[in-house]
């Protein structure tokens, strides 16, 4: 599958080597196609310069491994089409262009309305979605990308009683 990767990705993936990072090793290992083009690229380089500096290494060695494309001009026809603020169009544009199949943001408030639809063909995903999705059927998700299980110790009690300024008392039983 051809999935197109949005600057807030490329960011995550690049600022640490956490679950962000494991999913598009997973994904390129598996055999999907990770697009980006220069405007996400850019956008990904920019941020991580003034936030995360460290990151910058990261990021061109990612981008090593990813599909990349040029930066187009804009296509209003196309862009003035999508429902999106005006500037996270040319990401989705972008990803209709590039032919993909999906495009991966992590961008809940602009494209978090739009989880699980097609726009010309292109389903918008977040990374959770895009892992469950693609590599469910392949291996159990690593654990990086599993939530975490809250656990709770029914019935158990303290074995002492702390109250602060009073001493240490243990409860009848």
């Amino acid at each position: 599958m051809r999935i197109f990767l949005d600057a807030n990705v490329l960011f995550s993936a690049a600022k640490s080597d956490g679950a962000v990072r494991r999913l598009l090793d997973l994904l390129i290992e598996a055999g999907h196609e990770c697009w980006a083009d220069g405007f996400v690229a850019e956008e990904a380089r920019r941020n991580l310069a003034a936030k995360f500096p460290d990151g910058l290494p990261a990021l061109d060695t990612l981008l090593a491994r990813l599909r990349t494309g040029p930066i187009h001009a804009p296509d209003p026809a196309l862009e003035d089409a999508l429902p999106l603020p005006e500037k996270d169009r040319p990401v989705l544009a972008a990803a209709i262009r590039h032919r993909c199949e999906a495009l991966v943001t992590g961008d809940r408030t602009h494209f978090g309305r739009l989880y699980g639809k097609a726009i010309h063909g292109v389903t918008i995903h977040s990374p959770r979605s895009i892992a469950e999705a693609l590599l469910a059927h392949a291996r159990p998700p690593p654990k990086e990308l599993r939530q975490p299980r809250r656990r709770y110790a029914v019935g158990a009690r303290p074995r002492r009683l702390r109250v602060p300024g009073k001493k240490t008392a243990s409860p009848k039983r």
